[in-house]
């Protein structure tokens, strides 16, 4: 179908039909669904009748070729203009291949694999009939008790951005020409992620200069990257809801940007306007939801009650409704569904590629480099000689997905307990405590086993239900009942490793101290627990590095790498003792930084070299340094390249990361690494928003993590 083909279709529509393509159901809704099709209770509270169902253009949350193929070959029989549905559903980090949480991607810092996983995910969605994901989530995070910092790749706008790219290269591929890729959506525009006080659905305040500066590029980038759909914020700017922001939608999204594709807005948002109070009803927030170019309204009944009316009174121009209409049948046409409305839908591929050997290969793959190891005193890697006691509530725990894993089984899900017993000549299981409770009995069982054992192996965190969407918490600690049990354990003098499960950084108060050896494996996905055992006992040597940073107590937050100087900075030659910006009663900086991370060997880096000391408009610095393998274990390094400009027109981060490169040496190898920088790389927003560089002195850092200090300088002429 061509674009003429769609105009004639559009203008085939009744109001009501063209307002029923910008609705967004859930499956119960529709008929063919194996729990769906009957218009009751909270339905018809919705004003949800059969005839709008009919009308419906997209379904929210169905999932399996079969189901999905009944639905849509029931909606097209009733349909009177054979417009076929769009499926959606939040396919995050995995479809049934759970890949780690996409905070734990970020600490990979390996864009080909991520890459990879959202291409599996892709994949296992669309021969199960799904046609868009609502991902990537690329919402800088800087306060780790917002509980969907799990969901996003960490605290630096550089690498969001190119973390962005790779998820949308990875679902989308070819889509239009291949039928195992799926539409992808950015979400949530615009900065959510800065939600005060690290609640969620809470108000998020900033100036212009702030949002373009660090929160506006990831999603930039995305859609640099070709992402089909964006999906609005909960939260407020500049006191405008932004499912309600037409300086927001309009004139960044659609003029300044140049997007048109389609808009939808998140859970409930639309109607959420009211309790927001900027609509007195729904058909205020009908219409300024439409006006601010909202073209789906998920899951509440706005647009279907109050956009007739609207157009018919004349408060809202039909046009802005046609325009929404358009967008939604372009991206139907893209996925091909006017002409193959089952798409990729197919029972045989989905008993074939889902959870298939290969894709459980890539899930234990990034598993391993996801995780980051904070601490080893020489405790690891394990030797499968010693005897093992495995503690604690994660010790044979299946909730080691995470959220937004809700189609994978918990059955398909490898547990510690069974990766380290693929190693171990000797284990012994015992729980100690619950994640949140404990007993006498637990804590028994849990200290004979200590007492029997050569190394403790402690499995603690944060169940799923503690991270995610909703899943704030103010205390960012470990539940006490697990901090006890350290306490109790650590009394035994045996070498004590740990490893978390969780979905944040956490104040690890009562842990750092307390153990041997950390090991932060997040919510590690399908195949976490073998990828853990990998890296404990040297099968896979740890190479994640921090995509965020670990506050030494939840009363530094927000802490962050790139921060601002002050007029008062504590490191200053000329600091005075007291009156300077620092906290009497804790360091400034993280516990550990951004970018930050060990290994089973080291690394040796040379002296940095610069190609000149001077930079002009249409030249390329080349930065240069070895790396040398200094260890005893082959081993992969993260690079990193990071840029301070010292003056500016408006103050400028203490560092910036610019690059970095993943390498890989064997013992006594070494490698020389090469970054090129340009003038545009040094670009920032003035005060005016003028996105610009300035001439003067910069510095460059290039080590492994964003606590490196040497660096050289060179002048920017213009």
């Amino acid at each position: 179908m061509n674009q003429n083909q769609l105009t004639s279709l559009l203008e085939q529509m009744t109001t009501e039909e063209k307002v029923g393509q910008l609705i967004q159901l859930a499956t119960p809704f529709l008929k063919g669904a194996s729990d769906g099709g009957q218009i009751t209770g909270p339905m018809v509270g919705m004003g949800i009748t059969e005839e709008v169902v009919q009308n419906t253009g997209s379904v929210l949350g169905a999932s399996g070729a079969k189901e999905i193929k009944n639905i849509q070959e029931t909606h097209l029989k009733d349909n009177r203009l054979g417009i076929p549905l769009l499926f959606m559903s939040d396919i995050v980090h995995g479809y049934k291949t759970i890949f780690p949480v996409p905070l734990a991607v970020g600490c990979s810092w390996d864009l080909d694999l991520a890459e990879r996983s959202a291409e599996i995910a892709a994949i296992e969605a669309a021969v199960s009939g799904i046609h868009v994901t609502f991902a990537p989530m690329v919402d800088l995070v800087r306060d780790p008790r917002w509980g969907r910092v799990m969901e996003s790749t960490g605290e630096d706008p550089y690498l969001n951005s190119e973390f962005a790219r790779a998820f949308v290269r990875g679902f989308q591929g070819d889509f239009e020409n291949d039928n195992q890729r799926v539409a992808s959506c950015v979400k949530h525009f615009a900065a959510y992620g800065a939600a005060e006080g690290g609640r969620d659905y809470n108000t998020v305040d900033m100036s212009e200069w702030q949002l373009r500066e660090n929160y506006l590029p990831a999603y930039k980038a995305a859609l640099d990257e070709g992402c089909e759909m964006v999906m609005t914020a909960f939260n407020i700017l500049n006191g405008v809801p932004s499912t309600g922001n037409k300086t927001l939608m309009r004139d960044l999204l659609r003029k300044e940007w140049d997007f048109d594709g389609v808009l939808i807005s998140d859970w409930g948002a639309v109607k959420e306007l009211i309790p927001h109070g900027v609509a007195e009803g729904e058909k205020e927030a009908a219409r300024k939801a439409l006006e601010a170019g909202v073209d789906i309204e998920m899951m509440t009944e706005c647009y279907v009650n109050h956009v007739q009316q609207l157009i018919e009174e004349g408060s809202l121009d039909e046009s802005l409704v046609d325009e929404a209409v358009l967008r939604i049948l372009k991206l139907k046409q893209k996925l091909g569904l006017f002409e193959n409305p089952f798409r990729g839908a197919d029972e045989q591929l989905e008993n074939e590629l889902i959870l298939s050997k290969e894709h459980r290969e890539s899930a234990r793959e990034l598993a391993a480099k996801s995780a980051v190891l904070l601490k080893n005193e020489q405790v690891l890697p394990l030797d499968p000689s010693q005897k093992i006691a495995l503690i604690g509530p994660f010790a044979d725990n299946h909730d080691i997905l995470g959220p937004w894993s809700w189609l994978g089984s918990k059955d398909d899900t490898i547990t510690l307990d069974k990766g380290i017993q693929s190693y171990a000549s000797e284990v012994k299981i015992a729980e100690g405590s619950g994640v949140e409770t404990s007993s006498n009995i637990q804590l028994d069982l849990a200290l004979k086993a200590a007492e029997e054992s050569d190394v403790i192996v402690l499995a603690l965190g944060e169940s799923s239900d503690m991270s995610g969407e909703a899943g704030c918490r103010a205390d960012i600690r470990l539940p006490q009942v697990q901090l006890e049990l350290i306490q109790e354990l650590k009394e035994l003098n045996k070498p004590i490793v740990t490893v978390l499960f969780n979905g944040r950084p956490l104040d690890l108060h009562g842990v750092i101290h307390e153990t041997d050896a950390l090991l932060e494996a997040w919510y590690p996905g399908t195949e976490g627990g073998q990828a853990v055992a990998d890296l404990l006992y040297g099968t896979s040597n740890p190479s994640g590095r921090l995509a965020m940073s670990f506050p030494h107590s939840v009363g530094q937050v927000p802490v962050y790498y790139n921060h601002y100087n002050t007029g008062r900075p504590k490191n200053a030659p000329d600091a005075q003792e007291r009156f300077v910006s620092q906290y009497l009663d804790s360091p400034n900086g993280p516990l550990f930084p951004f970018g930050y991370g060990l290994s089973y060997t080291t690394f040796t880096y040379d002296e940095v070299t610069i190609s000149s000391q001077e930079l002009k408009e249409g030249e390329t610095l080349t930065i240069t340094t070895r790396i040398t393998n200094s260890g005893e274990k082959a081993g992969e390094e993260v690079v990193q390249l990071y840029v301070r400009d010292t003056t500016g027109e408006v103050v400028r981060p203490m560092k910036e990361l610019k690059n970095f490169e993943r390498i890989s040496l064997q013992p006594g190898e070494e490698k020389e690494v090469t970054f090129d920088l340009k003038e545009e790389d040094l670009r920032y927003y003035h005060s005016n928003l003028e996105y610009k560089s300035d001439r003067g002195q910069f510095e460059v850092f290039v080590g492994p993590h964003s606590k490196q200090k040497s660096s050289v300088s060179f002048q920017l002429i213009k």
